[in-house]
This record gives structure tokens, sequence and C-alpha cells, in this order.
């Protein structure tokens, strides 16, 4: 197995109930479980037991991204893109971008875009 790139990523959250509910929806939609909450902190993977993605309470400081971030979560179909958009949009997410194909990235390349509550931009892809 190759390796992998990165341990995990962590975003700054203002507010981690609301994270919570808008995390553990697009998340479940792309087939991803909460690994692990604690009282500033939450986790998310493909398992119980494999955390990619942390989020970490920042009360009062600006979380929001530099231009140029983005996030993207691989899905295993374009139903996944769909119900990743339609989660994130019903949790408090932004339209970035509806589904649909992205020639211009490649002949398959199936995204979405939402932005998160805390101005994350973040995308589903399936190719």
């Amino acid at each position: 197995m190759p390796p992998t790139l990165f341990s995990h990523l962590s975003l700054g959250v203002t507010d981690l109930a609301r994270s919570i509910a808008f995390y553990d929806a697009v998340m479940a939609a792309l087939g991803g479980v909460r690994c692990f909450t604690g009282p500033v902190s939450v986790g998310y993977g493909p398992t119980m037991d494999k955390e990619d993605l942390a989020l970490k309470l920042r009360p009062g400081s600006d979380v929001t991204p530099r231009p140029g971030f983005h996030l993207a979560f691989a899905a295993d179909s374009r139903e996944m893109v769909d119900r990743f958009y339609a989660a994130a949009l019903s949790h408090g997410g932004k339209d970035d971008g509806p589904p649909g194909l992205r020639p211009y990235y490649g002949p398959t390349y199936y995204a979405a875009f939402v932005i998160d509550p805390d101005g994350h931009r973040l995308e589903a892809v399936h190719q």
C-alpha cells in the first residue's frame, strides 16, 4: 500500500455545535463517520479508527481560510456528490457550484462546491 501524503487535516471553527451538525450531515453523505467528540474538537474519517479531518474550536477567532484554500473530498459516485451538496445546503452551507460535470478538469470530473458555515470552501468530486 502506498504511503499517504498526510495524517489528517484540521480546520478552525467558531461554533462547534453548528459545525458538528454540518459535518455530520456532509460526512455521512460521503460515507464518513464521526470518530471522536471532545470538549473543543471533533474528528471525522472513513472508519471509527481513522481520522482524516479534525475540527478545532477557535471562539472569537477569524477562522476563514485565506483565498485559494480548498478542500476536496472523494466521492464514490455521482449520487454521493449530489447527496453531499444537498446535505451541505440543508445544514447551513452555501452554494459555490452545483453538482455537475466539470469538463475543464477532465471528461469524467463530476463535482459540487459549497462553503461551510465558517467560510471553508469544500468540494465533493467523483471521477
